[in-house]
């Protein structure tokens, strides 16, 4: 990693404690990377995180880093934005985390566009806690609690959270790197509820029961299959057939959350309440 980002890491926490081959490493370069171009410094820089293999990242990363409870990282990073709306507040989650046990928190902090940016890890598995199915592995593919294979259909995570209300909402991959630094950078800087979903490998969780046992064998894939939103638009469909958009899916503006909320205590001081 670049020496201009080691700053914002733990050095007695390293090497990392994820598994080799794990995607969350380049996802934590990528948003170090971001966040450094930005000027941003640690005491007003928070990273929340749930329970899973991404929540590991605040262990090495030196900002605010703030660890909840399974699924409710955003419902606690809600709060912190509410009382403290001067601070940047990001959210790490995974799959697992993000859209299976924290799905209503996700829905419900996309449709108030709560000034937060979540960095969604996809990597298809909850791999920490045991490599069950998420709400995002895809139909087919095994896992624990599938061991003949999953028959439910798998969410477009995106697509969620843009019907839900999210304001900025992009996908990007751990093999396209300097694509994922810029999304994450686009989304930092957003006023309102940013997403971005992150496709990643999971080798240990994932790969090793789905016959992707390589780490370089499953960023191939994302290699394969990922087309920009860009090149996409050139394309016939029988060309993007079984493939996935990257880049920026949505981008609106719309009344933030937290400053409607502050004109609301503001309105009730000056009124004194209602009866």
């Amino acid at each position: 990693m670049a020496s201009a980002t080691f700053k914002y890491l733990r050095p007695n926490r390293l090497p990392h404690i994820w598994c080799p081959g794990c995607g969350d490493g380049i996802i934590v370069g990528a948003l170090v990377r971001a966040i450094d171009k930005l000027g941003w410094s640690k005491d007003e820089t928070v990273v929340v995180t749930g329970i899973g293999c991404s929540a590991r990242s605040n262990a090495i990363i030196d900002f605010n880093t703030f660890q909840t409870t399974h699924g409710r990282a955003l419902g606690f990073a809600t709060g912190l934005k509410l009382a403290r709306p001067e601070l940047k507040v990001v959210v790490v989650t995974g799959d697992g985390d993000g859209a299976g046990i924290g799905g209503n928190h996700l829905i419900h902090t996309a449709r108030r566009n709560v000034d937060l940016t979540t960095i969604l890890v996809n990597n298809s598995i909850y791999g920490m806690t045991g490599g069950q199915y998420s709400p995002l592995t895809p139909t087919g593919s095994f896992a624990t609690t599938a061991p003949y294979g999953m028959v439910e259909p798998a969410f477009d995570v995106c697509r969620l959270v843009e019907g839900a209300g999210a304001s900025f909402v992009a996908r990007g991959t751990v093999y396209h790197v300097r694509q994922l630094e810029e999304l994450i950078g686009a989304a930092l800087t957003h006023k309102g509820f940013s997403f971005v979903e992150v496709v990643a490998q999971c080798p240990t969780g994932f790969g090793r029961r789905n016959r992707m046992k390589s780490p370089a064998e499953m960023m191939k894939w994302q290699r394969d299959h990922a087309v920009t939103v860009e090149a996409a638009e050139k394309l016939p469909p029988e060309k993007l057939a079984g493939k996935f958009l990257t880049g920026v899916l949505h981008h609106e503006d719309r009344p933030e959350y937290t400053e409607m909320y502050r004109q609301v205590i503001a309105q009730a001081g000056q009124e004194g309440g209602r009866e």
